[in-house]
């Protein structure tokens, strides 16, 4: 994403060791340089580390579903996160989620609808400042294998 978007700095928030070296290969290989990446925990990043309005978009692409009951707590977009994802969100700044869980994209889409500051758009809206496409991730190579559908959500951040 950020080889089609050089007008744009982006930030990579990795927890896991293995993600951060492989995306350190592709920035070497590539030569990207408006990429800069951080190991840690996204959330402590939202908070502690971005002020709000600094974001021009947001993007979560395929986050853990948490599929069992018990385990809901556990995602990572709940409401909470999705108002401090919009807090660091400039005005007219998106959020991008996609996942392939069906339950989950049920969750995802309420707790996105419910937030007061933000609007849902249409993947094809021109109001989106960034590109919409993405990489095609592992988690969602496998969704394509077993026949998943995919769903992606964007809202703008009134």
């Amino acid at each position: 994403m950020a080889i089609e978007e050089p007008q744009f700095d982006v930030l990579a928030v990795e927890v896991y060791r293995k993600g951060l070296a492989q995306l350190l290969s592709a920035i070497d290989r590539e030569g990207i340089e408006n990429i800069r990446l951080i190991r840690g925990d996204a959330l402590d990043v939202l908070e502690y580390l971005l002020p709000s309005g600094s974001l021009t978009a947001a993007r979560v692409f395929f986050p853990d579903p948490w599929p069992k009951a018990r385990h809901h707590k556990r995602r990572l977009l709940q409401p909470g996160t999705v108002a401090l994802l919009s807090d660091r969100l400039r005005p007219g700044g998106t959020l991008h989620v996609a996942t392939d869980h069906a339950n989950y994209a049920q969750h995802i889409a309420e707790v996105g609808d419910n937030e007061s500051t933000l609007r849902r758009l249409e993947l094809d809206d021109p109001r989106i400042p960034v590109s919409v496409n993405r990489p095609t991730t592992k988690f969602e190579g496998k969704a394509h294998t077993v026949g998943s559908a995919i769903n992606d959500f964007v809202w703008e951040r009134l």
